[in-house]
């Protein structure tokens, strides 16, 4: 593999990716050999292509017509002896000069404060030795092991997984884990669907696995991204096109008024050298020698308050063009949402609760246990106390679930001290189900969760009222229609099942019972309805 080259990984077996790498599974690159691949392929590492050094800083400052302008009547007003006036315009210049630079500056100071935090360090295979090291330390061909938490730290070809879920939502948007496999793909796969590639800058939120890294730096997926933004042309703003329009129209009226004064002052027996003088003064005094401090007083205030609400601006020139701004194109996770999943709504078998933390009566039983299933049948996990959002780990959906039983008073660690698990069937995408079996008084509880369609296919039964109903053909479509209504309404949704068995080596997706769907929805961000509204008003499409 030639450097530059990206490598279809995705589309070959595990056994010809570490051989078209040249390296051993379970031994991993020799130090050497690393050194020289990344002498070959470059740190792993983004870097702006065009880093702004402090002088093109401070020659950025200087450019533009209005500033010709100004340093011509500042040498024009220095040769005709009008020092006070010199003076006071090459102050203009220098404060404006200063302002600009020290804004931009400290901008860009604070953006390389981020991307130093931003540093990750990953656990690597060397000469057979698992060691931690820094991700920008990583060449193709080097081993990574994968753990809950973990940020990938290159493109990585996957070799082994264990239950292994990534939140893919830094380079799709989808708020939604992927489960990971290692079975080659078709090479027309699309990049959402490359199941057994692990991508640079996403997240593990459940499970292990272990890959080998097929691209680094900027021929990552991600790099490729980050190439394509920083190599963006830059354009003139609607603001600097004015003051260059004005600058040009300003410098050919002078040039005009100074010619007409002084062939009036020669044609009317005046002295040419005074002539000349009383033009070139009538032309600096012409200079507007404020407008570039104000323009740049005006665009440096709105950086500063942009800052303040921790928006960083790395350029004077931008803060005007936002203000121009007619449409905004905006990612929906994270961004206009929490990044966070919510159950909003249940389904059980003769009702719809959505207020369920304050669900009691003959509904309160059939709810919690609900909940217990979808907590025994669950990858993440919430210490009891921890109920406030976010603090469960693991998959976006299962912490969700988790929360929501929390909220109620079930814990998973109390549920798993009275019912411990002895076996989990992991979740499979073809399958779209996972199941667990728990010891229960000498039986054993089997608890599934997975896509409605398919929960509910597998169940023979449901659950009503404390007793166990059989589910016929017409029960089941209408199971189908309640869920396609919470589809149509944004949400996510889960159907979980259980049942009885007195061996742990039943069948856990055959014969079940059928207790409720879960619907789950990503919250849009608090205040975001009044921002958008706020936007539109401005006349701004989104």
């Amino acid at each position: 593999m030639q450097a530059g080259e990206q490598l279809s990984a995705w589309c070959k077996t595990v056994d010809s990716v570490v051989e078209e790498l040249s390296v051993k599974p379970d031994h991993g690159l020799a130090d050497a050999e690393a050194v020289r691949r990344r002498a070959k392929f470059g740190p792993n590492r983004l870097e702006a292509a065009k880093k702004r050094h402090v002088l093109s800083i401070l020659k950025d400052q200087f450019t533009g017509i209005v500033i010709v302008l100004l340093v011509g009547a500042g040498a024009l007003a220095l040769l005709m002896g009008n020092v006070a006036e010199a003076i006071a315009i090459f102050a203009v210049i220098l404060i404006n000069a200063a302002i600009g630079f020290l804004t931009e500056w400290r901008a860009i100071r604070s953006m390389e404060a981020l991307r130093r935090l931003a540093k990750v360090s990953c656990v690597l295979l060397r000469d057979g030795l698992v060691r931690r090291a820094r991700a920008e330390e990583l060449v193709p061909g080097d081993i990574v092991q994968l753990e809950a938490g973990d940020l990938v730290p290159a493109d990585l070809r996957l070799l082994a997984t264990t239950r292994l879920n990534v939140d893919e939502s830094a380079l799709t948007g989808e708020s939604m884990p992927v489960g990971k496999q290692v079975d080659a793909l078709p090479a027309k796969t699309q990049i959402f669907d490359r199941s057994n590639m692990a991508w640079k800058g996403t997240a593990v939120t459940r499970g292990s696995g272990r890959g080998v890294v097929v691209a680094t730096g900027i021929q990552t997926e991600f790099g490729k991204i980050f190439e394509h933004v920083s190599e963006a042309r830059s354009h003139q703003t609607p603001l600097e096109k004015r003051l260059d329009s004005l600058g040009r129209g300003l410098a050919w009226a002078v040039i005009a008024v100074g010619i007409l004064l002084a062939v009036v002052g020669i044609l009317t027996g005046r002295e040419i050298l005074l002539a000349v003088e009383v033009a070139v003064a009538l032309a600096v005094a012409a200079i507007p020698e404020g407008l570039p401090i104000v323009a740049t007083i005006a665009l440096a205030h709105g950086m500063w308050r942009m800052a303040r609400r921790n928006a960083l601006v790395t350029r004077l020139s931008a803060v005007e063009t936002l203000g121009a701004t007619s449409v905004i194109l905006t990612d929906k996770t994270g961004t206009l949402t929490e990044n966070r999943m919510l159950v909003t709504t249940v389904l059980l078998p003769d009702e719809e609760i959505a207020e369920f933390e304050a669900s009691d009566g003959a509904s309160a039983e059939l709810l919690d246990e609900l909940l217990k299933t979808a907590v025994l049948c669950n990858g993440a996990s919430l210490h009891k106390g921890s109920d406030a959002p976010g603090k469960a780990v693991g998959s976006p959906t299962e912490c969700a679930l988790l929360e929501a039983a929390a909220a109620r008073g079930i814990w998973q660690e109390d549920l798993l001290q009275v019912n411990p698990e002895v076996h989990q069937d992991p979740f499979d995408p073809d399958k779209k189900c996972m199941a667990t079996v728990h010891e229960m008084d000498g039986r054993f509880r089997v608890s599934v969760k997975g896509a409605p369609e398919v929960i509910i296919g597998l169940c023979s039964s449901q659950r009503e009222s404390g007793a166990v109903e059989p589910l016929d053909e017409d029960e089941r479509r209408d199971w189908l229609e309640r869920v396609e209504q919470l589809c149509e309404r944004g949400l996510r949704t889960i159907a979980a099942a259980e049942k009885i068995a007195d061996s742990p080596d039943v069948d856990p997706y055959a014969g079940l019972v059928l207790q409720g769907i879960f619907g789950i929805e990503d919250p849009p961000r608090e205040g975001i309805d009044d921002v958008i509204e706020r936007c539109r008003e401005a006349g701004v499409e989104i």
